[in-house]
């Protein structure tokens, strides 16, 4: 299954980047959600092969995840992969700059299961995809917010 969204954030390439790489602020606002978040890297920034552990809550039973950063291409984009029991996912974030003070954020993220419980896990996000897409969008749209709201208190 892939989810896609676009949002076009009123920032220049560098300050998403930066924004999106401000991984201090993405593990607080996780926790916020409830989500246990522990550090696999040493620093500020992961490098390839690195990443996190997460412990939540989902359906009822508490999950374990790992997401590993793949790929790092500076004002260019992200590319995480994960892995929780037998779904692997995959989550690409493209920047495209459209003018100098305008950036196009790409999301996609592909969710593979590899085992009978993840592919009916799957099943059943396909048939509410449409209010996942919608959850996605609104996320992205807030995130857009956030950034646009930060670059105007750091001007």
């Amino acid at each position: 299954m892939q989810i896609t969204a676009t949002e076009d954030v009123a920032a220049p390439v560098d300050h998403v980047f930066s924004e999106l790489t401000s991984f201090e602020v993405l593990e607080r606002y996780a926790m916020r959600r409830g989500i246990e978040v522990q550090r696999r890297f040493k620093g500020d920034l992961p490098t390839a092969g690195e990443g996190w552990m997460l412990r939540f809550a989902f359906r009822g039973k508490e999950r374990e995840a790992s997401i590993v950063l793949e790929e790092y291409r500076p004002f260019d984009g992200l590319r995480f992969g994960g892995r929780s029991g037998g779904l692997e996912t995959d989550t690409l974030i493209e920047l495209v700059p459209l003018s100098p003070s305008r950036t196009r954020v790409n999301l996609v993220f592909k969710m593979t299961p590899k085992t009978l419980s993840a592919r009916l896990l799957v099943q059943s996000f396909k048939l509410a995809r449409s209010s996942i897409n919608r959850r996605v969008q609104k996320r992205m749209a807030q995130y857009r917010d956030e950034i646009e709201a930060r670059l105007a208190r750091s001007a």
